[in-house]
């Protein structure tokens, strides 16, 4: 089976991190590069913790590019009160060392990597400032991506940011307008809407210990602080994992419902960085997204831990089964 190229670009991050080692335990999927923007973590933080993530998956192999170290024209603002200041849940994991990493816009990454490939899926699963950059600088380059899947945005549910805002739109709400405006190629967006669904709760949590404990470590490491966050600040028992969901999209979209429309982002005011979504088609503009709206939550799950655990998406699925008071996260 030929695999699928793909870029990822994040801001490790607890989700990011997941969804990282997701894709690198993909079969049909193979990662590329990874390109780093500042978000949930500065930059220098985020490309240690993708070097944690892929010796984790065994994959050092593979080319991490630090780019933006911060929005385009707004104050940075990490989120390390959600991700610890580590960025993984102050999980005291050990640095890595002796592996070299580059400078996005330095060594041209994204020309690099997208040279000698004609169709390639791009995953942005953090801020849009290393991918609005690229566009800006580079148009034509961007005829080497087939997709582009953004988690980011929030239509009918609040944000998480503020009560209109989802964090990573918030936090460069320029670069994810230019984006929308801007990408030669229809954009996949995954919102808020649609990732509260994905909730990993301490029961699945002990699930995934009792299935596979030496799998699970790494999980079970970063993920506490994301618990203890969710349940003071939403008084959720659980962790709404987000980026984890880009991956499963990418490879299940029919396990989905969707929107296509036009959308805008809003860069100043009391509303910074939310999602206007023209459904009712008022200023008869050409659609630029394809909108998430509806998800197979429990196929959702099932596939997250088959693919964290290295485990068949059937047996995830029969133990998920198994904890049926959980699955009422998941309808």
């Amino acid at each position: 089976m030929q695999k699928q190229k793909v870029i990822i670009d994040a801001d490790p991050g607890i989700d990011d991190s997941l969804a990282l080692l997701m894709a690198l335990n993909s079969p049909e999927l193979d990662v590329i590069g990874i390109s780093i923007v500042a978000g949930n973590v500065p930059v220098t933080i985020g490309v240690q913790n993708a070097l944690k993530v892929l010796q984790e998956a065994n994959r050092l192999d593979i080319p991490v590019f630090a780019g933006a170290t911060h929005p385009q024209h707004h104050e940075y603002v990490s989120a390390q009160d959600t991700h610890g200041m580590d960025g993984l849940g102050e999980s005291d994991l050990s640095s890595v060392e002796g592996v070299t990493t580059y400078n996005l816009n330095e060594v041209d990454g994204y020309s690099q990597l997208l040279a000698s490939a004609q169709d390639v899926w791009f995953m942005a699963l953090g801020p849009l400032t290393n991918v609005a950059a690229s566009i800006q600088r580079q148009p034509a380059l961007w005829q080497h991506v087939s997709r582009l899947i953004i988690m980011g945005g929030a239509y009918k549910t609040n944000g998480n940011t503020s009560p209109v805002a989802e964090y990573n739109f918030w936090v460069d709400p320029d670069a994810a307008d230019y984006v929308l405006q801007n990408s030669p190629i229809m954009i996949e967006l995954v919102p808020l809407d649609v990732t509260r669904k994905i909730v990993m709760t301490p029961n699945i949590l002990q699930m995934m210990q009792y299935i596979n404990p030496e799998k699970s470590e790494f999980v079970t490491k970063i993920i506490q602080f994301y618990f203890d966050f969710h349940w003071q600040q939403e008084h959720v028992l659980g962790a709404v994992i987000n980026d984890p969901l880009v991956v499963f999209y990418a490879l299940h979209p029919k396990l989905s419902r969707q929107l296509t429309t036009f959308m805008t982002v809003v860069t100043s005011g009391i509303a910074l960085g939310q999602s206007i979504v023209d459904i009712a088609d008022f200023w008869h503009e050409k659609p630029n997204a394809i909108l998430l709206q509806e998800i197979d939550a429990r196929a959702a799950m099932a596939f997250i831990i088959a693919r964290l655990l290295n485990i068949s998406l059937e047996r995830a699925m029969e133990e998920l089964d198994n904890i049926a008071t959980d699955l009422e996260c998941l309808s």
